[in-house]
């Protein structure tokens, strides 16, 4: 299904039809501030597999992303952040960052890794944010991409229907999405650490 919604005023009714997939288990691809992602509920194990399936990944290799609606609900998902740490953060989110932190415990046990580290982001985009405020639980993501295609990152979204709408429960257009991915910043040591370079540069402290 490709659904449609306006970018800047999400559509009620389209946010509520995505909410209602996402408590069943479903999946989706989906705008973010840089590039389409594929995403689902941290709530629903099976669609979290689903979606590593799809990447085919392990999920305890995925380089999972949890997008959280604020700083308050990721501080309750990581462990213990220093107040250095949580300045940084809130300096520079929401924003097209990905944060590697320590994650707590509290988390399914499919997504614990040996370094029991995983990504975190606050998203800079109204359906994004939308979608956080209608669901209970934050969204588990990963970019969207196609290893065979020569643009790593497919931008358009009815292509992207077209050719991998049958993987999953909807395809959100919510216009043309973003060739570069997010700066990736690691805090896994305590200390700052820029991973990959995206188009905004992460302010520290």
């Amino acid at each position: 299904m490709l659904l449609t919604i306006h970018p800047e005023n999400p559509q009620l009714k389209y946010i509520q039809q995505v909410n209602d997939l996402l408590n069943k288990g479903g999946t989706m691809i989906y705008p973010t501030d840089t590039v389409y992602g594929l995403g689902c509920s941290l709530n629903q194990p099976n669609a979290i597999s689903k979606i590593c399936r799809i990447r085919g990944l392990d999920p305890k290799k995925a380089h999972l992303t949890i997008v959280c609606k604020d700083l308050k609900q990721l501080s309750s998902l990581a462990f213990q952040l220093d107040k250095s740490t949580f300045k940084s953060l809130k300096r520079n989110l929401p924003g097209p960052f990905t944060v590697i932190l320590k994650s707590a415990k509290v988390l399914p046990k499919q997504l614990r890794n040996r370094k029991q580290t995983l990504g975190f982001r606050i998203m800079d985009l109204p359906i994004v944010s939308a979608l956080l405020e209608a669901h209970d639980h934050p969204l588990i993501s990963i970019s969207f991409k196609d290893d065979n295609d020569q643009l790593e990152y497919p931008s358009d979204p009815f292509e992207i229907h077209e050719e991998y709408g049958k993987n999953v429960d909807v395809v959100i257009d919510g216009g043309m999405g973003s060739l570069t991915p997010s700066t990736i910043v690691s805090f896994e040591t305590g200390d700052l650490e820029i991973l990959r370079e995206g188009d905004q540069e992460f302010i520290e402290g």
